[in-house]
């Protein structure tokens, strides 16, 4: 008893631990805005505020959607990879309580920075850029989700001791089935969608790509004006691997960058 009591007094988590915390808490948080803002609420895209060639063409919005969804795989996958490997600390006092908090850190971390440097530095967007005061919106969204993330990671770390090793192997466990489930979810499109978006690749003439999408089962519903972004409402028969032997670049659903495409409304 008085071991464990010392173990429970003295054990701190790695650094390993706690990035894996801070790295899964940072990719939570961008999975949370990119799925809730960009893609069920299409409040906003990346780069919506910049003004100005090539930034206004959907494409290049589309396209820094889909680096934005891109970028946070990667730290995805880095903060379960440090998961992973400190597997043998999850069964220790506090464990679980700590990683937690650890998270909170990052999810936190993640709309304060994207907040001052998105928001208010960069201008490159805002929470909800068609509202009659986007301020409003840019302060709530960083009380609720910034502000309120790091004060519940500040009470979990003042009261990180206790708990069983069950407990904190099942907090683990739950942190690494619920990343696994935000990447999944991410790539979807939206199970609404009555299109798909085809982006053929450059040099892909608007000739040429109407008589692709002639050979295949999709009713053309609009383009943008370079012509190589293109609305179907798929058929029957339709296969989206038949965009691609026709020249498209990225078909909406099909591919991990272009994944948020599927929730734009045509």
């Amino acid at each position: 008893m008085k071991s464990e009591r010392l173990a429970e007094v003295t054990w701190t988590p790695s650094m390993l631990f706690r990035w894996a915390g801070w790295l899964l808490g940072l990719a939570l948080g961008g999975f949370f805005d990119g799925i809730l803002l960009h893609q069920i609420l299409q409040w906003h895209h990346l780069l919506s505020g910049v003004e100005g060639a090539p930034w206004t063409d959907l494409r290049a919005q589309v396209l820094a959607d889909g680096l934005f969804h891109l970028v946070l795989y990667i730290v995805a996958i880095a903060g379960l990879w440090a998961l992973w490997r400190t597997r043998t600390q999850y069964g220790l006092p506090g464990a679980g309580r700590s990683l937690w908090a650890d998270v909170l850190i990052g999810f936190g971390a993640w709309h304060v920075a994207d907040a001052v440097l998105s928001h208010w530095v960069l201008g490159i967007h805002r929470i909800r850029m068609d509202a009659a005061n986007p301020l409003l919106w840019d302060v709530a969204w960083l009380a609720v989700f910034g502000a309120g993330a790091l004060a519940v990671a500040y009470w979990l770390r003042r009261h990180r001791g206790g708990g069983t090793p069950r407990n904190g192997r099942a907090g683990c466990t739950a942190l690494f089935a619920a990343v696994v489930i935000t990447m999944a979810w991410s790539m979807r499109s939206s199970p609404e969608a009555n299109a798909v978006l085809v982006m053929f690749k450059p040099g892909v003439a608007a000739p040429e790509a109407l008589m692709a999408l002639a050979r295949i089962d999709a009713t053309l519903l609009w383009s943008d004006a370079s012509g190589q972004l293109w609305a179907v409402r798929p058929g029957a028969g339709h296969r989206a691997s038949a965009h691609y032997r026709h020249g498209a670049w990225w078909v909406s659903g099909t591919l991990v960058p272009a994944a948020c495409l599927g929730w734009f409304k045509a």
